[in-house]
């Protein structure tokens, strides 16, 4: 991003933030942490009469990747409703509909790891390793127990059963993708047929995993990345940490690469009163799998396809193969 942005950003966000945070603000410093297609993220460190204020300004860029993701405005709602309920996120300050041209919105910046390979590697984080499967089942707890009246915007309110929508959304994904895939249409068959809802529809995360996580010494600070959430069956989040893709080279371990499910499941149940029953478990490991195959060949389809040229996004084209072996071997598992 050209210096000359930056530094009218800076002034904006300098003119602007008083209003959020309820007092003067001097934005000291502000660098771009990630940035896309379609989002970028601003690490923002002010200068408050009440002390330094670490913030996070996500800001819209260009076109959506995901039909289906929220607008920055709901994700920002969503994120402040999970806030009211205790859920562990980063604290929302406010909704811009118009900062430099795109709409944004200003959280709290968590500190912590971030990093997938590093969480599930670094000695220092052994500790928070031990301790992040309870701590996760208590969040998707939390998260699970919102109420969906109150995020009407979430897809999946009203219409068709969670697991019908989710496979006829994977269907309408794959022919987008415009080539054969047969691994990834046996999966999708097998779900047609096999995959059931397990029990009332809930406010799913969507991203629930290792690399979406705020993590720090004592285990979790926070959960990221909302963009994908929707109403749906809770084995969705339950099933989603143990796809393959985020274990992150260690496969031993089915949760993340840091714990097998049992700790997750078993508080889960605790906390819920909701048994999960391994098998269901397994089809919805089985979904995830067959929906991270189908969104990695869409994102390098935009590559290929000239919309962002990325050595990233093809190899997210080269890694779906391997998620299309690992679901034909969960097939054969059932």
């Amino acid at each position: 991003m050209p210096g000359a942005v930056s530094e009218e950003l800076r002034r904006e966000l300098t003119a602007r933030l008083p209003a959020l945070v309820a007092g003067p603000v001097e934005v000291a410093h502000l660098a771009l942490l990630a940035g896309g297609a379609s989002m970028e993220a601003w690490a923002v460190e002010a200068r408050t009469p009440r002390g330094p204020l670490s913030l996070v300004v996500r800001r819209a860029s260009g076109g959506r990747i995901y039909r289906d993701a929220l607008s920055l405005e709901h994700e920002h709602a969503l994120i402040a409703e999970a806030h009211r309920a205790g859920v562990k996120v980063p604290r929302p300050y406010g909704f811009l509909p118009d900062l430099l041209g795109h709409d944004a919105f200003v959280m709290e910046r968590l500190h912590g790891e971030t990093v997938g390979r590093r969480i599930v590697r670094l000695p220092e984080l052994a500790n928070a390793r031990a301790l992040l499967p309870v701590q996760m089942a208590e969040e998707l707890a939390r998260i699970h127990a919102l109420n969906p009246s109150r995020l009407p915007f979430l897809p999946g309110s009203g219409g068709p059963s969670a697991t019908r929508r989710a496979v006829e959304g994977l269907v309408a994904q794959l022919d987008s993708v415009g080539e054969p895939h047969p691994a990834i249409e046996l999966g999708v068959a097998w779900l047609r047929e096999h995959l059931r809802d397990t029990g009332p529809a809930v406010v799913v995360h969507g991203d629930f995993r290792i690399g979406n996580f705020v993590v720090g010494p004592d285990g979790l600070v926070g959960v990221l990345d909302w963009e994908f959430a929707r109403v749906g069956d809770a084995l969705e989040d339950l099933a989603w940490p143990s796809v393959k893709a985020w274990r992150f080279g260690i496969d031993h371990l089915r949760l993340g690469g840091i714990s097998d499910e049992r700790p997750m499941i078993e508080r889960y149940s605790e906390l819920t009163g909701r048994a999960v029953d391994p098998a269901a478990l397994r089809a919805y490991e089985l979904l995830g799998n067959v929906r991270w195959s189908i969104g990695s060949l869409q994102q390098a389809q935009r590559h290929l396809r000239g919309e962002e040229k990325s050595v990233e996004l093809a190899i997210l084209g080269r890694l779906a193969c391997e998620v299309e072996h690992e679901i034909l071997q969960l097939l054969e598992m059932r």
